[in-house]
């Protein structure tokens, strides 16, 4: 039986209307932004800021794809500075040591700004790394690396870091149980943080944009692009859902499609050289002993490498896996095969730890969207903003290699790009940080009561303004009911019915949407009932 909530929350909507796509035929812009994921989403916020009129739109959710999926971590840029195999590789290659350190700026730019502007999305977390007597890396190179760190610049959040003796680390959980713990020289331990809830940072990017005058439309596909004047593109727009079509007008097109930026360019008038070299990663969640809670360990696995056993709430996961894909960007999932190879570094690692595929409690799979480039089998780790003009489509930028931790200075370079070449149409204002997600206040009743805390009146809330269209945009991306340790099924139920009166959902379409979201779970994520 649907249930009405709405006596109990008065001055919501009786219902959310989805705006039809028609409402957009002829419109005009100064720049359209195909892609909703953390990129695109702050591209579109940064441009609505400095006066542009944009329409940003997605062919999924916002932050349905990558942006989702990745290792959730505000990192220092210390990866940027590992040279690859050899730690003399930046001496012998000096502009790769150059590029890291520019990508590594990004980086602590924006640990800096998220920590500073929405510290109640992030976790703290202490990374310790065994440093072995016969590694690449020697303990002086890490004190070296994060003496170049500081002198980047830190933004005043500090580092952390620190040297452990091994003895030290065998008095630690998880680092106790490290493998061949006599040939440890010496453990690095340093401050990272974590996004709680990734999806929340590129909702917020897109609600955002919206705030300073953006019109915003996930569920719609740009499905071709021509130019019809100087420096004018008509682009066709279809809705997912009923797939209807409308044709937009817009000055300049940034596409910040991700993993699709290859798919979208193919739809414009001319071919144009590869941009992205994807590499897929999945991780695994499982529970460790209550003693590890809050506990880290991060290491180079047997193809040397990153790897992170990472908490998470009350319980932890391990990843990520770094392999060259070619496969359907529209769906990703782990396999059982890359679970297991994930398993199996765990276990030469940590050999005290006896994890078994019983013990995975779900998982999950990206693709990063590295910049193509020449003998980069997985990809450029560098963020670079391609002017298609000099490739037949004057007008048109990509931007490809951006990871979420960057995505800040990203939108804003976008912004500052499309400043060279077009005046926005209207007045500039500041942009707000602040996160739009509902403040709860204690009187609504739980829709999930561990931890995260989820109210009933916060999914209502998203349902009626943050452009959620299914259960699994809601749980997922709305709310964070989906990244607990039951994935959100066990309020599948709750929630839809909590909705139906905002979203229009008959006990049918209720229905519909539970059965959509548990297949989700099942087939995404490997989780079961």
């Amino acid at each position: 039986m649907i249930q009405s909530h709405e006596a109990n929350f008065a001055g919501e909507e009786a219902k959310a209307v989805r705006v039809p796509l028609s409402a957009l035929q002829g419109q005009s812009y100064d720049v359209l932004v195909i892609g909703g994921g953390a990129n695109g989403a702050s591209t579109a916020q940064h441009l609505a800021a400095d006066g542009y009129k944009v329409l940003l739109v997605e062919k999924g959710d916002f932050a349905s794809g990558s942006s989702s999926r990745s290792s959730r971590l505000l990192g220092n840029g210390m990866h940027y500075l590992a040279g690859g195999h050899s730690p003399w590789d930046f001496i012998l290659k000096p502009r790769r040591f150059l590029s890291g350190c520019r990508m590594a700026r990004f980086a602590l730019s924006s640990r800096a700004q998220m920590v500073k502007t929405v510290p109640e999305l992030l976790e703290k977390v202490k990374f310790c790394f065994p440093i072995y007597k016969d590694s690449i890396y020697k303990p002086w190179q890490f004190d070296a690396g994060m003496n170049l760190l500081r002198l980047l610049g830190t933004g005043g959040v500090d580092l952390g870091y620190e040297r452990i003796t091994p003895d030290e680390a065998k008095r630690r959980p998880l680092l106790k149980w490290l493998r061949d713990s006599d040939k440890i020289a010496s453990v690095a331990t340093f401050d990272h943080f974590q996004f709680r809830w990734p999806e929340r940072i590129v909702v917020d990017a897109a609600l955002g944009a919206e705030k300073l005058g953006a019109t915003i439309r996930n569920y719609t596909e740009a499905v071709a692009l021509k130019q019809v004047g100087d420096q004018l593109w008509n682009v066709v727009l279809q809705d997912r859902f009923d797939n209807t079509r409308t044709d937009i007008n817009a000055r300049i097109v940034m596409n910040m499609a991700g993993i699709w930026i290859d798919q979208v360019n193919s739809r414009g008038p001319s071919k144009v050289s590869r941009k992205i070299t994807g590499t897929k990663g999945i991780h695994i969640a499982f529970r460790l002993p209550p003693e590890c809670r809050g506990a880290s360990v991060t290491w180079q696995n047997r193809h040397n490498e990153h790897m992170y056993v990472l908490p998470w709430y009350d319980y932890h996961y391990v990843g990520p896996t770094e392999v060259p894909y070619e496969g359907n960007l529209d769906d990703i999932h782990p396999t059982e095969s890359e679970i297991a190879w994930v398993i199996d570094e765990v276990r030469h690692m940590l050999p005290e730890i006896p994890l078994k595929r019983e013990d995975v409690l779900y998982a999950w799979a990206g693709v990063r969207p590295w910049t193509s480039g020449p003998n980069a089998p997985k990809g450029l780790r560098i963020r670079k903003l391609h002017d298609l003009g000099a490739e037949g489509m004057p007008g048109v930028m990509a931007l490809t290699g951006g990871p979420l931790m960057s995505h800040r200075s990203a939108g804003a370079d976008a912004s500052a790009a499309v400043a060279r070449v077009l005046k926005p149409s209207g007045e500039a204002r500041p942009i707000d940080y602040t996160s739009n997600r509902f403040k709860d206040d204690g009187v609504s009743p739980a829709l999930v009561n561990s931890e995260p805390r989820i109210s009933v009146a916060e999914i209502r809330h998203a349902a009626a303004h943050e452009h959620a269209a299914t259960l699994t945009d809601l749980l997922f991306r709305r709310v964070p009911a989906g990244w607990t340790e039951q994935m959100g099924l066990q309020v599948a139920r709750t929630a839809a019915e909590a909705v139906s009166d905002i979203l229009g959902w008959d006990e049918a379409r209720v229905a519909a949407e539970i059965d959509g979201f548990r297949k989700h779970v099942q087939h995404l994520h490997l989780r079961g009932e």
